[in-house]
């Protein structure tokens, strides 16, 4: 029953407000539910031709209904996004940015899906915003893997990827889960790539051909599943061995750095002394060439004098006695002193005039007048020949 029928309160009077006035926001009474509908009904009946009544005015409001229903079919898509549109729940096309229109629900209905977005997965390793500091969590399950030398290494990587921007309805209908599914294949392929690989290539040379290998592994994978996405960048966040055995992997890599540096310097060494080691032996060979081809030259052409000798010998023995006793004489005589003594006289010894002493730098000249004094005796040195001996 309305509150403006009752008389009053429970105790037989109207509750007052704080100022002695009705309560609030009614100006003293409360609205009629059944008057206000009434009051609608009015409204309606004198906003419809002929009162409302019969099956024109029926027509006219499901028109109405109607037109008002297929209005809310219009939608935006934005820059970032693709529309596709579904039909009772099939897919029957897909519209660019714009005000565009489908059948309003539950006929039709709308997907947006942001293509430009570039989302982020991090696998072996979880990155949190706690308490205004960022803390990462290793996920060891997901981090350690085998190598193909059978050695553990522990590899932390994000994927970044985007919907494709040709095929959204792919990513929109064949994905349950993208975030699991996406991470499942990246750790497929990183899990493939390191296990081809030896450990001592993974932890130096080999981190850029390794995430461009995963990164065409993933969408590869991807393509033949028909996800719909596009994978941006691998890239590997840590590649280390396992945190047990780190020092030992560090001693081995210290190790390995001498090696690789002793190595370098044998190699410069090598470099210069197998040259001139070379060089040296070439010219030694050349110079036993050069000798042997002397001796063989001196050889043939003692050999070829001795033979006209004896040819000369052959023809003319005494003559030839005589030329070569002359011959011996001048090579054994030729870098000697000489003195000639003349026995056939009766004089004794002459006087030596030592013209070879004065003619040799350094030797003290005589003075004038001792020139012509006669040496108190013959000089001791240098071969005597007299005269008139018999050959």
């Amino acid at each position: 029953m309305p509150w403006s029928n009752q008389s009053g309160g429970p105790w037989g009077q109207k509750p007052q407000g704080p100022w002695g006035t009705g309560p609030q926001g009614g100006g003293g009474q409360q609205p009629d539910l059944e008057d206000i509908l009434r009051r609608g009904q009015d409204k309606l009946k004198g906003i419809l031709p002929g009162g409302g009544g019969g099956a024109r005015g029926i027509a006219v409001v499901a028109l109405g209904a109607v037109l008002l229903w297929l209005a809310t079919g219009f939608y935006t898509v934005r820059p970032d996004e693709v529309g596709l549109n579904l039909i009772f729940g099939k897919f029957v096309g897909k519209t660019g940015e714009g005000l565009r229109y489908n059948f309003p629900y539950p006929v039709g209905s709308v997907i947006k899906p942001r293509v430009t977005t570039v989302n982020t997965i991090e696998v072996g390793q979880r990155t949190g915003d706690t308490s205004q500091r960022i803390s990462q969590r290793e996920v060891p399950e997901e981090s350690l893997m085998l190598t193909g030398d059978e050695n553990i290494v522990d590899i932390n990587f994000t994927v970044q990827w985007q919907v494709s921007p040709s095929s959204p309805e792919n990513y929109v209908f064949n994905l349950k889960n993208p975030d699991a599914s996406i991470k499942a294949v990246a750790e497929s392929a990183m899990r493939e790539e390191v296990g081809r690989r030896n450990i001592q290539a993974v932890l130096t040379t080999d981190r850029g051909p390794i995430e461009s290998e995963v990164r065409r592994l993933m969408q590869a994978q991807l393509d033949e599943y028909g996800a719909g996405v596009e994978i941006r960048q691998v890239q590997l966040q840590k590649v280390d061995p396992p945190q047990q055995v780190i020092d030992a992997f560090r001693d081995v890599q210290a190790a390995r750095q001498d090696q690789d540096r002793l190595r370098n310097e044998a190699e410069t060494y090598a470099s210069r002394v197998v040259p001139e080691a070379r060089g040296e032996a070439a010219r030694i060979t050349q110079a036993a060439e050069g000798y042997r081809e002397s001796v063989v030259a001196d050889a043939r052409g003692a050999a070829g004098r001795f033979t006209q000798v004896y040819e000369t010998y052959k023809a003319a023995p005494a003559v030839t006695r005589e030329r070569m006793f002359i011959e011996t004489l001048e090579k054994v005589l030729g870098s000697t002193d000489k003195v000639i003594l003349d026995q056939s006289g009766t004089q004794g010894a002459l006087p030596l005039l030592p013209l070879g002493a004065l003619q040799v730098p350094g030797v003290l000249q005589p003075q004038a007048g001792a020139a012509a004094r006669p040496p108190a005796q013959a000089p001791q040195a240098g071969t005597v020949i007299q005269q008139g001996a018999a050959r």
